[in-house]
């Protein structure tokens, strides 16, 4: 079944459940999917930034319904019937347009709230041109992420999240006008945190010896505003493998740049960033992309994962 029929066939099961008088399915964790006899604003997001900036502008004043649960890789998110009713129920979804295919089936078939897409709000960088078709090219056997010409991590530049947090804000107000003054509030807050997490970014980064950084898929290139240069091993899916000839030239250009440490990431297997370590007698260390939370992460936050993020780098790369 493909994921459009496959989404549909949800979404027909999810209508047929709500309006048999089924308010507030219950997702797998024991949560209210719908949760509209409580009178917040219903929220649904589809994958962990976006929950993040929700729960921030949001408040108490909203039921945020993530659609990816922690340890689920994004990319391969398939939506449960509950999921469905709480998409369908919604007042207000979150999600980028071309990140999560069965969250654009879903969002395409006719729900009553809100969308407020990255792509149609915030300026995404381009792809690097040739990198992602050379990646993808070399995974065989696998179905392809389509995300266009657009890099969909904008989540690593702190400020596009803060654009990304007006947007919210924006609709938190038209759906919730009494509460107007705490979500405005709320995003100025948000919006603070951010832009410190951007100023430690540009002090930390600013005196690099080393300038490359070699990881584990193409999910960091929001970055280079902070003067790095980013290799990837995987496209931009973790799931886009290279061949063995892209995979040496990644090892060469390793070497010729002086890079100390390969970066895994979270959520999916360290075994292409291990391998190319080893063979060159390299260090490891993690970098996580921050699309979801996992086992180890539940009890951070985009935040706190950052500046994990940052200290890693500069680690790595000699920064003082």
């Amino acid at each position: 079944m493909t994921p459009t029929a496959r989404s549909a066939g949800l979404l027909a099961v999810g209508a047929l459940l709500l309006t048999s008088g089924c308010a507030a399915l219950s997702d797998d964790s024991g949560s209210s999917a719908s949760g509209s006899d409580s009178g917040k604003v219903q929220v649904a997001a589809a994958f962990y930034p976006l929950e993040f900036v929700a729960e921030r502008v949001a408040g108490d004043l909203a039921e945020v319904t993530p659609l990816t649960k922690p340890g689920v890789e994004p990319h391969d998110l398939e939506l449960s019937i509950n999921q469905t009713a709480a998409l369908q129920s919604a007042d207000l979804i979150l999600t980028e347009h071309g990140f999560q295919p069965a969250v654009d089936d879903a969002v395409e078939q006719d729900v009553k709230g809100e969308v407020v897409d990255v792509e149609k709000v915030v300026e995404l960088r381009k792809a690097e041109e040739g990198h992602e078709e050379g990646h993808e090219e070399g995974h065989e056997g696998e179905e392809e992420h389509d995300h266009g010409e657009s890099d969909p991590h904008f989540w690593h530049d702190p400020l596009l999240m803060a654009q990304y947090a007006e947007s919210v804000r924006d609709a938190l107000v038209e759906a919730d006008p009494d509460n107007a003054e705490t979500y405005e509030a709320n995003a100025k807050s948000l919006t603070e945190d951010l832009t410190k997490v951007d100023e430690e970014f540009k002090a930390g980064l600013a005196q690099c010896k080393i300038k490359d950084v070699v990881v584990s898929h193409d999910a960091f290139g929001y970055l280079d505003k902070y003067g790095l240069e980013f290799e990837s091993i995987a496209g931009l899916t973790p799931d886009a493998e290279p061949n063995p000839a892209q995979l040496a030239e990644i090892g060469e250009h390793a070497k010729e740049h002086g890079v100390t440490t390969i970066f895994s990431e979270r959520l999916v297997s360290t075994a292409l960033a291990d391998t190319l370590a080893d063979d060159l007698g390299l260090k490891t260390a993690v970098l996580d992309p921050i699309e979801g939370l996992s086992a180890d992460t539940e009890g951070e936050d985009y935040l706190s994962l950052m500046r994990q993020n940052l200290d890693a780098l500069k680690a790595a790369n000699g920064c003082q």
